[in-house]
């Protein structure tokens, strides 16, 4: 019999899929704090949580028989998944079960904003009749950007065509042919911004999308523009947006999520044109209920047959092959890492090719941690080895898995193409050193032999004297410790690449200062790992 501990609230029927499941008992105790939690798991199967419990790794060190934790919603912030992953421990959450209902809200905001229901229901209570200072705007017929094509966008999406709106979307990682499967026309994001007449958010938090509303993407946007907000809240920039409002070129905003929370009454949540609400795009019954079955249904298929949903920290590979192709995921995911992090393709094809002793493994692992390194900062719920080639195809990007014999030069080789719609490149290529540890061997034209991991400046400039002299010198007066340095030149181009090991993240606005230098035509501050 598996042992099930649920310690937070869950709905009934959450509850009623564990007491009639076979081969499984479970017990109720919701409110448990870490040291509860810490003193209860023990002797336990399974876990099945909220967002109120913290599973640290002192829980996870005290869980003697834990197999699974599964988190009834996307975040899975409150686990500390690397210590569950060397313990073993799968993680699981329920990534579309506040899909439906998180859109239906930036839609309700939507709403809201164009007809000032918010103002209109104030002044109600006041006793005041405002009719004629509060003519909104009608929905039909107007163009609504949507940014981020995600199991949220998507839903946006098609109930806005429903509306009979225009839609018209940006997402990078996201076929046009795609997107018109859906009745939606891709768009780059300035002309987005120049042609929506209300514009919502749905992407996760990357450096990206990080103040994104600012004030010098508010001024490409169309005058009267409205903008929503039900994604994360750093994405706005508040202060920027409060300027937008008190100038008039933003009619309005519906903002459900702030980057801090709670947030209290912000210059933002005062504006009279905002309609603000305390993130509760998933606060529905019907939300709350499907995550709860979602997340009891995945826990019991994995403890009574094995069956693994919606992981976020297990690639699929038996426990007699993991210790061999260990090394070689790693290599993949971080030569996927660096070029989602260095290049600016937007993937519409992505190769992954194993070379030498590699090919003769199984390589599906491989080429899934290739993908999950790549596209993870596209997407708001973790990218493993299990939901990467899902991710992909869902957004209409072409995977292949090549194989080949022998590489002049190297006993194994994985090498990973990025192709973009308009014939666009990017290719890295890496291999094992002796020590089994990941290094890149190929950029692009750049040949160097450098490490993949920890937090690297990635510089490409003129081959000219001076430049690592220059680049030294702002590390050393910003106090930054270098701990190595690997070049790669490309002599007809007379340029050069470089990877900084760096010991520290440095700041933004050390790294602007290298890339202003006057030899200096990149510079990406990225992190592997």
């Amino acid at each position: 019999m598996a042992r099930v501990l649920v310690s937070d609230s869950l709905s009934k029927e959450g509850l009623e899929v564990l007491e009639k499941a076979e081969g499984i008992s479970h017990d109720y105790k919701p409110g448990l704090s870490e040291d509860d939690l810490a003193a209860a798991i023990s002797g336990y199967d399974g876990l099945v949580i909220r967002s109120g419990s913290k599973v640290t790794s002192r829980v996870i060190a005290a869980a003697d028989q834990l197999r699974v934790i599964g988190r009834a919603g996307i975040g899975v912030d409150n686990v500390d998944k690397e210590a569950a992953s060397r313990r073993g421990i799968i993680v699981m959450n329920t990534p579309t079960g506040n899909a439906v209902t998180t859109a239906e809200h930036a839609l309700s905001l939507l709403f809201a904003v164009a007809r000032k229901i918010g103002q209109a229901d104030a002044t109600m209570k006041q006793g005041i009749w405002e009719k004629k200072k509060l003519q909104g705007r009608e929905l039909t017929g107007k163009i609504l950007g949507v940014v981020g094509l995600g199991n949220i966008g998507r839903i946006v999406a098609d109930r806005a065509l429903g509306l009979r709106m225009n839609v018209i979307a940006y997402d990078p990682v996201v076929t046009p042919e795609r997107a018109a499967e859906l009745g939606v026309a891709l768009v780059t994001l300035d002309e987005l911004f120049a042609r929506a007449d209300a514009i919502t958010f749905h992407t996760p938090l990357t450096p990206e999308t990080k103040g994104l509303v600012c004030d010098a993407n508010i001024a490409k946007m169309r005058k009267g523009v409205i903008i929503i907000n039900a994604a994360r809240g750093a994405i706005v920039e508040e202060a920027a947006l409060v300027r937008g409002l008190q100038s008039g070129h933003v009619l309005g905003a519906g903002i459900d999520v702030f980057a801090q929370e709670p947030c209290g009454l912000t210059e933002l949540v005062k504006q009279p044109n905002v309609v603000a609400t305390p993130h509760l795009g998933a606060s529905t019954d019907e939300a709350q209920t499907r995550v709860a079955v979602e997340i009891a249904e995945q826990v019991v298929a994995y403890l009574t047959s094995g069956t693994i949903t919606n992981s976020v920290n297990v690639p699929s590979v038996s426990s007699e092959m993991a210790p061999v192709l260990g090394p070689y995921t790693k290599l993949a995911e971080r030569l996927g890492q660096f070029l989602g992090q260095v290049e600016k393709v937007a993937p519409r094809q992505i190769t992954v090719e194993c070379v030498g002793e590699v090919a003769n493994l199984t390589v599906a692992p491989i080429v899934s941690a290739a993908l999950a390194g790549l596209l993870g900062k596209f997407f708001e719920e973790p990218v493993n080895g299990v939901n990467a080639p899902v991710l992909a195809k869902d957004r209409g990007i072409e995977v292949r898995e090549l194989k080949s014999a022998t590489h002049a030069k190297y006993a194994t080789l994985i090498r990973v193409t990025v192709s973009g719609e308009g014939g666009e490149e990017a290719v890295v290529a890496g291999t094992l050193a002796s020590d089994r540890t990941p290094r890149l061997v190929r950029w692009g034209r750049y040949e160097l032999d450098a490490h993949l991991e920890g937090t690297n400046l990635v510089v490409v400039n003129a081959d000219q004297p001076g430049v690592i002299g220059f680049i030294g010198t702002v590390l050393g007066e910003a106090n930054v410790n270098v701990a190595r340095m690997q070049m790669g030149l490309d002599t007809k181009a007379q340029a050069a690449a470089s990877l900084w090991a760096l010991d520290s993240v440095p700041a933004a606005a050390m790294v602007a200062k290298i890339g202003a230098g006057k030899a200096i035509k990149s510079v990406t501050c990225i992190t592997l790992g």
